[in-house]
C-alpha cells in the first residue's frame, strides 16, 4: 500500500493516520487509481494576535492606523497561523456605555474566518483596560454591567468567535493596586471565586458550545491554587491559559516544560496564550512589572534577530513535544504596535520578515506539513496517509475532493466513484 506521509520526524502524539479506499459505484475496490492528498489545516493551534487587521474589510485600509497590517503582511501572517486572538478589552471595545464596537469587530472576525482562521475573544473579564464609566457605578451596578457585557458579546459573536478568555489574570485581580478600576473594586468585595463563577457561568449559559479559558501571567503555585479552588467549586474551564511574555530573556526549554508538566496535572488542555521573544536588547532583569519599562527607542538588531529565531524555534518545538499543549499564540506580528514598543514582532516595522518568521514558516508550513502528493491505490483500492493531525483533502480525478480528518484514532475513509465514471 502506498503511503503519503511527513518527511520529518515529529512527536508520535501529533501524528494521525487514515486509510483511503476507493471503490466503484457498486462498492468494488478500484486498483491503480490516482489519489491526490493534501493537508489543509493543522489540528494544533498556531496563533497570533488579530489586533493588526482590525478596523476594515481588508488589512491596511483603516486610515490613520500605522500599525495595521498591509495586504502583503497579512499574506505572511496567514502562511503560518490558523488561529487569532481578537481584542475585546472592555475599555476600548465599549469606551462609551451602550456603544460597543461590535460591527467593527465583526468585520475583522469575518475576514479572518473566511480565511480559515479560528478565533478567540480576549478577555471577557479583566481588571485592566476596563470601561472607565464603571467607576461611576455602585458595586451591584458594576456586577450587573459585567454580566450583561458577557452575555451580549458571547451571544453577538456565537458561531464566529466560540473560544474566549473568560477571565484574565485572576491571581492578582483582587489585590491589583496600579490604578483604580471597577472590576478590581468588584473583585475585592465579592472575592476571586465569585468573579470566576460569574465569568464562566454567564459565558457558558449564553453559549454552551464555547471553549472557555482561565488565563494568567502568574505561573507560580498561586495560579495552581486558583485552579484547584475553581475545580473544587464546580467551575471547570475547558483549557488553561499560560502567558509567557519573555521580554527579559528566553526561559529555556527546561523551565517552560516544567511549567507545562505542573499544569498538566489538571488533565485539561494547555494553551500558551501570550508568547513574546525579543529581537533587540532585553529588558533589565530587575524590572518587576514589565509595564514600568519605558524607553524612547527599542530597535531590532541583527544579533537580536538571530537570537530570537533560535529561541522561537526551540520554544515551539519544545511545546509541540508536550502532549498536554494544544495551542501556542505569539503576541504580535509586526514590530509596529507591539506591546510596550518592544522589538518582538515576527516581521520588522517595514514589513520584511525576520529570521524568526522564516524559522516558524519552515517548521510549521514545511516540516510539520504534508505537501500535496499523488499516489496510486493498491489491489484493494487503498492508500495510506500519515501526518500531523488536522484536516486533509483527498481527491480522485473527476470526483469532488473529500475532506478527511487525521486525529487521535486511525480512520478508514471510503471514496465511492460516481456511476458515470468509466
Amino acid at each position: 500500500m502506498q503511503t503519503v506521509e511527513l518527511s520529518a520526524i515529529v512527536p508520535a502524539h501529533r501524528l494521525g493516520e487514515a486509510v483511503i479506499q476507493v471503490v466503484d459505484a457498486d462498492g468494488r475496490p478500484c486498483a491503480g487509481v490516482e489519489v491526490t492528498i493534501a493537508q489543509t489545516r493543522h489540528e494544533f493551534l498556531f496563533g497570533n494576535t488579530g489586533f493588526d487587521v482590525q478596523g476594515g474589510d481588508e488589512p491596511g485600509d483603516a486610515p490613520g492606523e500605522e500599525w495595521m497590517l498591509s495586504a502583503a503582511e497579512a499574506d505572511l501572517w496567514l502562511q503560518i497561523h490558523n488561529a487569532a486572538t481578537l481584542p475585546f478589552y472592555w475599555g476600548r471595545f465599549e469606551p462609551v456605555r451602550g456603544a460597543p464596537r461590535t460591527d467593527e469587530m465583526r468585520r475583522t472576525a469575518q475576514w479572518l474566518r473566511q480565511r480559515g482562521v479560528a478565533l478567540k475573544g480576549h478577555p471577557l473579564v479583566w481588571h485592566t483596560v476596563t470601561a472607565p464609566w464603571l467607576l461611576d457605578l455602585e458595586l451591584d451596578e458594576i456586577e450587573r454591567a459585567q454580566r450583561e457585557r458577557i452575555r451580549r458579546d458571547v451571544a453577538d459573536f456565537a458561531g464566529l468567535v466560540d473560544t474566549w478568555d473568560a477571565i484574565n489574570e485572576t491571581v492578582i485581580m483582587p489585590v491589583f493596586d496600579n490604578g483604580d478600576n471597577g472590576i478590581t473594586r468588584l473583585a475585592k468585595d465579592r472575592g476571586r471565586l465569585a468573579m470566576l463563577r460569574l465569568a464562566f457561568e454567564e459565558a457558558r449559559e449564553t453559549n454552551p458550545n464555547a471553549v472557555l479559558l482561565v488565563n494568567d501571567f502568574d505561573l507560580s503555585p498561586a495560579y495552581e491554587r486558583v485552579i484547584d479552588e475553581m475545580l473544587e467549586a464546580g467551575i471547570r474551564p475547558d483549557a488553561i491559559g499560560l502567558q509567557t511574555h519573555m521580554h527579559q530573556g528566553y526561559r529555556g526549554e527546561e523551565e517552560i516544560l516544567a511549567v507545562a508538566d505542573r499544569f498538566a496535572r489538571f488533565d485539561l488542555p494547555l494553551h500558551f496564550t501570550e508568547t513574546t521573544l525579543l529581537s533587540g536588547d532585553l529588558m533589565p532583569p530587575e524590572i518587576d512589572d514589565l509595564n514600568d519599562y519605558q524607553v524612547t527607542s527599542w530597535p531590532s538588531t541583527a544579533e537580536g534577530e538571530a537570537r530570537q529565531a533560535d529561541e522561537i524555534e526551540r520554544h515551539y518545538r519544545s511545546l509541540v513535544s508536550h502532549p498536554a499543549v494544544e495551542a501556542i499564540t505569539y503576541w504580535g506580528f509586526s514590530d509596529r504596535g507591539m506591546w510596550l514598543g518592544a522589538p518582538g514582532g515576527l516581521v520588522r516595522a517595514d514589513g520584511s520578515p525576520k529570521p524568526a518568521y522564516e524559522a516558524l514558516r519552515r517548521i510549521i508550513a514545511e516540516e510539520w506539513w504534508v505537501s500535496p502528493a499523488t499516489v496510486r491505490t493498491d489491489g484493494e483500492g487503498r492508500v495510506r496517509v500519515s501526518g500531523f493531525r488536522g484536516e486533509y483533502s483527498v481527491s480522485v480525478a473527476g470526483e469532488p475532493a473529500v475532506p478527511v480528518r487525521l486525529g487521535r484514532d486511525a480512520v478508514v475513509e471510503e471514496i465511492r466513484m460516481s456511476p458515470t465514471r468509466p
